[in-house]
């Protein structure tokens, strides 16, 4: 694996005739750019004793976009090469229908770095990662004789871009990042149940693969495999509900994160539209997007059109004030962008997508906020769920959830969901936590087919009178 920097310039193509190339492939556009990408990426994965999966990616490519309006003109190529990029340029030629008098101001430069260059495939040998899964499968069952299956997956990728424009200084970024997964199945007469934790950032893979760091995710995943043995079904009802700091943030991103991207909300199609500068939660809710903190799985040193990421605010107590803005949307909306215009890759056109999206804390201890509800549930983990962006109604499911009665936390449950909207849920916010925490690092998003990396985190939360869906008969 070369440790050479990616320097397409340099390796595949001459800078100025990729320069000459692009100009006339935007000649008349709004805006437009060459994005250039190399990505390698590995995963090993250790199932039930065994090395259930290895797969080391390597891809690179560029994409040529030309915007003009709403229009966008899109071309992509695995070839770096002056031939590939002539044939894209005939491609994006299609969304100039009449030439623009002025081009879309490039974006400021920025010399910040919020995570290293490092790549992280590089620190350690492929046998020594095998030798690591092992050890923490031999860890697993060795905790507890109920463990009848320890699962561990190790990840790590580093991403180069480099992206020219036609007026300014080529903008470049190089993005590591890593995982931890761990899921633990325990069985107790007859019954079997799951723990699942996970962790990660962009930051080296050296830190990770130590006991210190991957020992207490296994005691962690095998507390909420064994708790969930002793679960209750879930009640079902209209009930107060008490959210947990951190990964269950998830719910705010889903519900409510993606109806305040800019392309949702300039075409009208967001349950947020039309309610700028207007009241769209509880007094005391400020949200953000933030793209700027050091290390984490959502971050981003400048977004994928060469915009430098923000600390953006989207809700300041209460009062909706902005909205996540690629160059376009942003453009058409007549606003700045935000540093939110990011892709999955060369294959893909960006768009407004969030960073790092969380909740700010509040004045209540968390423990007096579940003291004030009657009869409730406490939700401290989620799974999977689903949203409807145009009128923000969602439904999660509870991976570690607890019933509460008359102020008091009282046995798990199991098979307990929520069911609501996201501009419902903000207003029924009763009280707000001292204690907000960003997730561990698992986060991905979701959005027209691409999947970009992303940060949760709020701080516990009491909603009233939200729906549970549950099995309680």
């Amino acid at each position: 694996m070369t440790d050479s920097p990616f320097s397409p310039f340099e390796t595949h193509i001459d800078r100025n005739s990729a320069l000459k190339i692009l100009k006339k492939s935007l000649a008349g556009a709004d805006d437009g750019e060459l994005f250039l990408e190399r990505r390698r990426s590995e995963v090993i994965s250790f199932d039930d004793g065994r090395l259930r999966t290895s797969s080391f990616d390597a891809s690179e490519g560029f994409g040529l976009r030309a915007v003009q309006g709403e229009m966008v003109g899109y071309s992509h190529s695995t070839e770096i090469s002056e031939k590939a990029m002539l044939r894209a340029m005939g491609t994006v030629r299609l969304a100039v229908q009449e030439p623009t008098r002025s081009f879309a101001t490039a974006p400021s430069g920025t010399n910040r770095k919020l995570y290293s260059d490092h790549n992280p495939l590089n620190d350690a040998p492929f046998p020594a990662k095998i030798d690591l899964l092992k050890e923490m499968d031999a860890y697993a069952r060795g905790l507890d004789p109920r463990v009848v299956q320890a699962s561990a997956t190790i990840a790590a990728s580093h991403q180069e871009i480099v992206i020219l424009r036609v007026d300014s200084a080529d903008v470049s970024d190089s993005r590591p990042m890593v995982r931890m997964n761990i899921s633990i199945i325990v069985e107790q007469d007859g019954q079997r149940q799951t723990g699942s934790v996970g962790g990660g950032g962009r930051y080296a893979m050296s830190g990770m693969l130590e006991p210190k760091h991957w020992q207490p995710l296994i005691r962690e995943a095998l507390r909420i495999a064994v708790l969930n043995l002793s679960a209750v079904p879930a009640p079902a009802g209209v009930m107060d509900i008490a959210l947990g700091a951190g990964w269950p943030g998830i719910l705010l991103h889903e519900a409510v994160g993606h109806g305040l991207e800019g392309d949702f909300n300039r075409k009208g199609t967001s349950a947020f539209a039309g309610l700028l500068g207007q009241r769209i939660a509880s007094p005391g809710v400020t949200v953000l997007d933030d793209g700027t903190i050091p290390d984490r799985r959502g971050s981003i040193s400048v977004d994928d059109e060469g915009t430098t990421s923000a600390r953006n605010t989207l809700i300041e107590d209460g009062i909706l004030i902005g909205f996540m803005q690629d160059r376009q949307n942003a453009r058409l909306m007549g606003v700045p962008p935000t540093g939110n215009g990011r892709r999955q890759s060369y294959a893909h056109a960006p768009m407004p997508r969030m960073t790092n999206t969380y909740m700010l804390g509040g004045t209540v201890a968390p423990g007096d906020m579940v003291a004030d509800i009657k009869k409730g549930i406490y939700a401290v983990g989620f799974g999977g769920g689903q949203v409807d962006i145009t009128n923000g109604k969602f439904v999660f499911s509870c991976t570690e959830a607890y019933l509460v009665e008359n102020g008091k936390v009282g046995a798990p449950v199991k098979g307990a969901t929520l069911i609501g909207d996201g501009a419902t849920a903000l207003k029924k916010i009763r009280a707000i936590g001292n204690d907000m925490r960003l997730d561990d690092g698992v986060g991905n998003c979701g959005k027209q087919g691409q999947w970009v990396p992303v940060g949760v985190g709020q701080p516990s939360l009491l909603i009233g009178g939200l729906t549970v869906g549950g099995s309680a008969t």
